[in-house]
């Protein structure tokens, strides 16, 4: 396994546990950390619900958070983690404040900046698909699952 796989992988855990503290207040499960120099500095979950908010995302979150701490609206040589890939509404947020890097796990085929036609990111967004995207994809799922029954 590369150090970056081993980078991504633990950043990824942190925007998964973030997803659990979601689904735990009855919002879906999706966590985000924002990492500049390997330090997170912005970091969210849904809240949609909570906050009666649907832009409440937790990409969204973490943007606000991370430009606050930065001091900045652009976040240049930072890394999005986020546990689902990013709906557009959060990818033009993405495209707007100027991130280097979005790795996501599950991918969202339906409702996805990335996965559809619908790409907003700048052709310069580097992207990671599918890092611990068992686990990310197994959470949404029986979120829905638990919800439906």
């Amino acid at each position: 396994m590369t150090i970056a796989l081993k980078t991504h992988e633990s950043f990824m855990k942190k925007a998964l546990a973030l997803a659990e503290q979601a689904k735990e207040e009855g919002e879906v499960p999706v966590g985000a950390v924002i990492v500049y120099k390997n330090i997170v500095i912005g970091k969210g979950y849904n809240q949609t619900e909570k906050l009666k908010d649907a832009t409440a995302h937790a990409e969204m979150i973490a943007i606000t958070a991370a430009a606050e701490y930065l001091n900045s609206k652009y976040l240049k040589n930072c890394t999005l983690y986020v546990s689902l890939e990013p709906c557009l509404m959060c990818g033009g947020a993405l495209m707007w404040s100027q991130l280097d890097h979005i790795v996501y796990g599950a991918a969202d085929k339906e409702r996805g900046c990335i996965s559809t036609s619908k790409h907003l990111l700048p052709i310069k967004t580097n992207i990671v698909k599918g890092v611990l995207e068992a686990e990310c994809s197994a959470l949404i799922k029986q979120f829905f699952i638990e919800k439906r029954a």
